[in-house]
């Protein structure tokens, strides 16, 4: 699979370097609203983190000065080491343990609250992503674009919020420490902590550029990424090994997703050697000048500059400062590659919604029926229209058949119809009412509908059927009701668990249905909505032989008499009984009529029905 050139680099990588850090203020009220108490125990455990490294380094300089000053008052006064000579020393010794074991409890507190929050947040995100994907339009769902941003957020988003914060906290802990120990280095000399800056600062800025080539590097080959995912679902489903085994696909699928793999590894190859070269390099620096420092700390005690407790100081608190200063811009690294990351989550989060705005329940004129009027529609950057001047007018205890070729428009007519898409010319009117100006709840409530492509959800079998009405999910009574009308009934109750058994193959002790048995739930599931007034059967009974069809349809006509039907089938035999018959072709009404008046006419219609009744003869 080839692969387009990557992004050219920016002039200046540095640029909007510090702007990026936008998302940091958002990411931390998210871990606020997330746990305010973990949130608050992360903030003293860093704290007392960042405090205590600089009280211990003090302590070790008083233990070494009173160790030393206890062996010359023992060399003067010949006399062994008493409880009351060694106090002085053993004092600094059990402080020096006792703030150890602070800084142990406080980096233990910061592993646990962080596990606890990682867990919560990444729930929180999750559930963030997911609320914002119910929000969107059908449209948005099929531009590819936008499902980049998706796939982009779900991959990366939900742990870098409490990452970033993470590297906030540990910011704050390392900017603590580098303070109390430049309070000591200062007491030895200014330009002990201009060194501590010149060693660490040229790291820093290799990695921040190299984050960033890391994220535009991400981003550019997110449609890669998804195609990978796509065909190991393909590659390994149940749904798909069938075809894939028979026309021999592995090898060609295999082969174009180990293409990906060796562009996107050849990628992080060349990313990683250079960001780890460079990063050894510009490490040299900091390892000089801390040798550099380290030499000039010893010479100055042999001097008689320093004592041997202050020199043993200066020495842990210079290669401690270091190791907080090189942390701690790590850590300013490490924010601003999450906060490239969270502009991931930001900017899908931010994605514009149409705005709901019906509030109606009922339409002006009770009982006129659907009416479509001059309505055409074009898909979202396509130029020609999937349907352009419908006009129909379908009265309660109707029924209307759609006949066509497959890509006509039949089904995008259904879609208009239940306001998965708004019309993009005339309108669409319910009782009088424009579709636009009910309430969307209300509306789908009246609709119950098989799409061809329903889903097969991996359940149970009873909640397969509840998935219909969410209001009876669980309500086995309206399961049993709704399958009896779908003809579901009878393989259901043959099944080892009934209602309660599991479907699909993905968990332990599932079983699989046959084809028209899906279509069977699939049609029961349209029955559970017993408010709804407007049926409409997609293909409803393809993959059904004759004399279940029959059955069915002759189950249909009768639950069906007072409410308005829509019928897309192939088959001429289940729509010749229908009270209208609309022949659409290229998106346009060709023919309508009944039947009969269409035989008739000996058009499009007359000609697919000898057509199809040859094949039965």
């Amino acid at each position: 699979m080839s692969a387009p050139s990557p992004p050219t680099p920016p002039a200046n990588p540095f640029a909007g370097f510090f702007g990026v850090f936008r998302y940091s203020r958002r990411a931390i009220r998210l871990v606020w609203e997330t746990s305010r108490p973990l949130t608050l125990g992360l903030a003293v455990c860093t704290l007392v983190a960042g405090v205590l490294p600089a009280v211990a380094a003090w302590l070790g300089q008083l233990i070494v000065d009173a160790v030393v000053a206890a062996m010359a008052a023992h060399r003067e006064g010949g006399q062994a080491p008493t409880f009351e000579s060694l106090w002085p020393v053993l004092r600094y010794v059990l402080a020096e343990a006792g703030v150890i074991a602070l800084i142990a409890l406080a980096q233990r507190g910061l592993s646990a609250q962080q596990s606890l929050l990682r867990a919560q947040l990444g729930h929180k995100v999750n559930v963030m992503i997911l609320e914002k994907a119910g929000q969107l339009s059908l449209a948005q769902f099929e531009d590819s674009e936008l499902y980049d941003q998706l796939t982009r957020a779900r991959r990366e988003a939900s742990t870098r919020p409490l990452a970033l914060v993470n590297k906030t906290f540990a910011l704050g802990q390392h900017g603590i420490s580098l303070v109390s120990f430049g309070v000591l280095l200062v007491g030895f000399s200014p330009w002990a902590l201009l060194i501590l800056v010149v060693g660490a600062l040229p790291v820093f800025l290799s990695e921040a550029k190299f984050s960033g080539d890391a994220f535009r590097l991400f981003r550019w080959r997110s449609p890669q990424t998804r195609m990978q995912m796509y065909l190991e679902t393909v590659l390994a489903r149940e749904d798909s090994i069938k075809e894939v085994r028979l026309f021999g696909l592995e090898p060609l699928l295999l082969g174009r997703y180990r293409g990906i793999f060796e562009t996107l590894y050849g990628e992080d190859r060349r990313l990683t050697i250079r960001r780890d070269s460079w990063g050894f390099l510009l490490g040299l620096l900091g390892t000089l000048a801390f040798y550099g420092a380290y030499a000039w700390v010893v010479i100055e005690t042999v001097g008689g500059a320093l004592t041997l407790g202050e020199m043993t100081m200066y020495l842990m608190v210079f290669k401690q400062g270091q190791a907080a200063l090189s942390a701690g811009l790590t850590a300013i690294g490490g924010m601003y590659e999450d906060n490239l990351y969270l502009s991931n989550l930001y900017e899908y989060l931010e994605q514009p919604v149409e705005g709901d705005a019906g509030t109606l329940t009922a339409g002006v004129l009770p009982g006129d029926g659907i009416r479509f009027e001059g309505v055409a529609f074009t898909y979202p950057g396509a130029e020609t229209p999937v349907l352009a001047g419908i006009d129909l007018h379908l009265r309660p205890g109707q029924s209307l058949a759609l006949v066509g070729e497959n890509g006509s428009g039949k089904t995008t007519l259904i879609k208009l119809l239940t306001r998965l898409y708004p019309p993009s010319a005339g309108r669409i009117l319910l009782d009088g009412s424009d579709l636009r100006d009910w309430d969307v709840r209300a509306l789908r409530r009246r609709v119950g509908v098989i799409f061809q492509d329903f889903v097969r959800y991996q359940l149970q079998v009873g909640e397969n059927l509840g998935v219909g009405d969410v209001a009876a999910f669980e309500d086995e009574a309206r399961w049993q009701a709704a399958a009896r009308l779908g003809l579901a009934d009878a393989f259901i109750e043959r099944l080892g668990g009934g209602y309660r058994t599991q479907l699909g193959r993905w968990f332990k002790g599932g079983q699989e249905l046959s084809g028209g048995q899906w279509q069977k739930i699939a049609l029961s599931r349209a029955y559970m909505r017993e408010e709804a007034d407007i049926l409409v059967l997609d293909e409803p009974t393809a993959a059904m032989d004759a004399a279940a069809e029959a059955e069915v349809f002759a189950r249909f006509r009768e639950h069906s008499r007072d409410k308005m039907t829509i019928l897309i089938s192939h088959r001429f035999s289940t729509v010749r009984a229908a009270d209208q018959i609309l022949v659409i072709d290229r998106g346009r009404i060709l023919e309508r009529g009944t039947h009969a008046e269409l035989l008739a006419r000996d058009g499009r219609y007359a000609r697919l029905f000898r057509l199809q009744a040859k094949g039965y003869r």
